[in-house]
């Protein structure tokens, strides 16, 4: 009866991943029940996947993906890892200047039209002029213009769900996909990981199973953890995928940001790996400006790209070709590299400023990013998701481990997005919270378990 009092919970929201179960004498007490009755009801619900326990710390929900569509909204966090926005009145005046140079000569009225989806030749000359700084030369016609990653991920999911097997990802990835994945009822595995990223032999076994309609990667800085996967791995996924000919999605929103010619930019993306196999996608919201909701797409062929066209055509009928002229406008007078470096330069001091507030604590970083991964100390107790809430009251940008967490056993942790404070000072300010935090837990008794 208890366990499945527990299931009902999690099935219908009630419990959420990580919260806290009453200890087994208070709940018999509660219940009415006696205590070996209760004990056994715990027993069944870890035996079923639904709790976890800790000696000393008591029982916690370990939650579920849900396993059906979300039609009403998302019950996701989908807090966002905000870019850096550059302080400086040039690059404001740059932005600015880029605008009505391009609407002063342009005829609007192209712009009012409807157009074929993925963009037209101009455009598609800017977004092969981005995509240039990671890709080799590229064709047009492998590539689509598209209304923001997160557009083409639902399109993606469209499209290689139709196999019906589950799409392969790390045990932590971006929120959005996992709400996309619920919301068109196509599964997630989770693959076990290691401080490269998911294991080959976890890949592989699952292919061997069958039934896997594609693979998801965020080599690059990765979001949440900011681990960037190093070429040997990247290297063994490939020839695993090329194997089993599974095709793999590379979701590289953060690769403009590593500086040229450092480790991370010099690695070779899963596009020059196997690219008859890999949809990659990059964009401009996290090396631009957010509300740039346009991303760039280089199909594994020309085949391939049509039939992606066709399923976002149907999803979201064009990318708005405003939105499209001034990125190519940007991209070609050269105020989106402007702003790009703008971007790393205010990254990385947020990241020294990281290093100096959070120094005596456990956290993970990339020196040209612009969120973290801390973990929270073990002997605290604390709940990642209670701590992330008292944060956000403060003003600080955290999320949850559980937001990213398909496994059901999300770590202790937060991502802290260095971008969401508009100053560099606020962004400072936001750090000695968080180190306020971690080294007089008193002041947070509030949050802890």
């Amino acid at each position: 009866m208890i366990a499945d009092l527990i299931g009902d919970g999690i099935q219908s929201g009630e419990f959420q991943a990580r919260d806290r179960l009453p200890p087994l004498r208070d709940l018999a007490v509660a219940l009415q029940l006696n205590y070996t009755t209760v004990t056994r009801g715990y027993a069944e619900a870890k035996k079923r996947g639904l709790i976890d326990s800790r000696p000393g710390m008591g029982s916690f929900i370990r939650g579920k993906v849900p396993a059906i569509p979300l039609s009403g909204g998302s019950s996701y966090e989908m807090t966002m890892n905000s870019p850096i926005e550059p302080e400086g009145a040039q690059i404001g005046e740059m932005i600015r200047l880029g605008a009505l140079n391009l609407f002063s000569r342009q005829d609007l009225f192209p712009l009012l039209r409807y157009q074929d989806f993925g963009g037209i030749a101009a455009d598609k000359e800017a977004a092969m002029l981005w995509l240039g700084k990671r890709l080799p030369p590229l064709m047009a016609e492998e590539v689509l213009v598209c209304p923001g990653i997160h557009s083409a991920l639902v399109g993606l999911l469209t499209l290689l769900g139709r196999k019906g097997g589950s799409i392969c990802v790390g045990n932590l990835v971006y929120p959005g996909l996992k709400a996309i994945a619920a919301q068109l009822a196509v599964p997630l595995h989770a693959l076990d990981c290691d401080n490269d990223g998911p294991t080959p032999r976890a890949f592989e076994n699952q292919c061997q199973g069958g039934h896997v309609s594609a693979l998801y990667l965020n080599p690059t800085i990765h979001n949440p953890t900011t681990l960037t996967m190093p070429l040997r791995r990247r290297e063994s996924l490939a020839d695993i995928a090329l194997r089993y000919s599974i095709p793999i999605i590379e979701d590289d929103a953060y690769a403009a940001l590593p500086q040229p010619g450092s480790p991370h930019a010099t690695l070779p993306t899963f596009a020059e790996l196997v690219p008859e196999l890999t949809w990659y996608l990059t964009g401009l919201s996290k090396c631009f400006g957010a509300g740039m909701r346009i991303a760039y797409v280089k199909g594994p062929g020309k085949r391939s790209t049509q039939l992606l066209a066709g399923a976002l055509r149907a999803l979201t009928v064009m990318s708005s070709p405003i939105t499209n002229a001034l990125a190519t406008q940007w991209i070609t007078e050269g105020t989106a590299d402007s702003v790009l470096l703008a971007i790393r330069g205010e990254a990385q001091a947020r990241q020294q400023l990281a290093r100096l507030h959070l120094q005596k604590f456990n956290y993970r970083a990339d020196a040209d990013g612009f969120h973290l991964w801390l973990f929270l100390p073990k002997q605290h107790g604390w709940n990642p998701s209670d701590v992330a809430v008292k944060l956000r009251e403060q003003g600080v940008s955290a999320v949850s481990s559980a937001a990213f967490s398909t496994d059901n056993n999300p770590p202790d942790a937060l991502r802290i997005c260095l971008g969401g404070a508009n100053t560099r000072r606020l962004c400072e300010e936001n750090l000695k919270v968080i180190a306020d935090m971690l080294e007089y837990p008193g002041h947070f008794a509030s949050v802890a378990l």
